[in-house]
């Protein structure tokens, strides 16, 4: 309760005296796009990159952080610092990764440092004044992260935004991720191609600023 309480003051001593960043962090399962997501965002607005994307899951396994995004909507702007997070889940296993051609002791140290990228993804949720909750939209929305992240969010009332990505995808139906979630806004982009980003960057503006 005192983080909530403590980012919704925040919020409006931004709104009066001008403004720091607003902290947004990127969540969601392993995979769905979130470090490619970060990029997209950052090299719209800057020309840089923030993270390495890979299809192992859980390529991200620390927490990067991208101060001073400014983001235009229109005639007015935000800006934003970019927290990207490692894969959120349930249950990690080393044999997982044994699959994409690593040894055992390479998956060993990718799943234990996969498993501390979880928890320091949880901490940050106390130090956020939003989030973009990634799902893809070629799989089923009712997974146990999805609604288990959820249910953390509105715990503590951070403002969220669900973004469906991977629109460019012939098996995508963002649909079932809005009729799943009908309570959130739910924005369906492509990260990858750029679909609808500007979409994205309104929902941002309007629910974040």
């Amino acid at each position: 309760m005192w983080s909530s309480l403590r980012g919704r003051f925040s919020l409006w001593v931004g709104k009066i005296f001008g403004r720091r960043s607003v902290k947004i962090g990127i969540y969601g399962p392993p995979n769905v796009g979130k470090t490619t997501l970060a990029n997209r965002i950052i090299k719209d607005w800057s020309g840089e990159d923030v993270g390495v994307v890979s299809d192992i899951p859980h390529e991200t396994r620390r927490v990067r952080r991208r101060k001073d995004v400014k983001i235009n909507v229109d005639r007015s702007s935000i800006k934003l610092d970019i927290v990207d997070t490692p894969g959120l889940a349930t249950k990690i296993d080393f044999r997982d990764f044994l699959s994409y051609g690593l040894e055992e002791e390479e998956a060993k140290k990718r799943a234990k440092e996969a498993a501390e990228g979880v928890i320091e993804s949880i901490r940050w949720l106390d130090d956020l004044d939003g989030v973009l909750l990634v799902m893809d939209a070629t799989e089923d929305p009712y997974t146990q992260v999805n609604i288990t992240v959820i249910g953390n969010m509105e715990a503590r009332r951070l403002p969220m935004l669900i973004v469906s990505n991977k629109i460019d995808l012939p098996t995508a139906s963002p649909v079932k991720i809005i009729e799943a979630f009908p309570q959130h806004t739910v924005v369906p982009i492509s990260a990858l191609k750029g679909n609808n980003m500007d979409k994205l960057y309104d929902g941002i503006y309007e629910h974040f600023r």
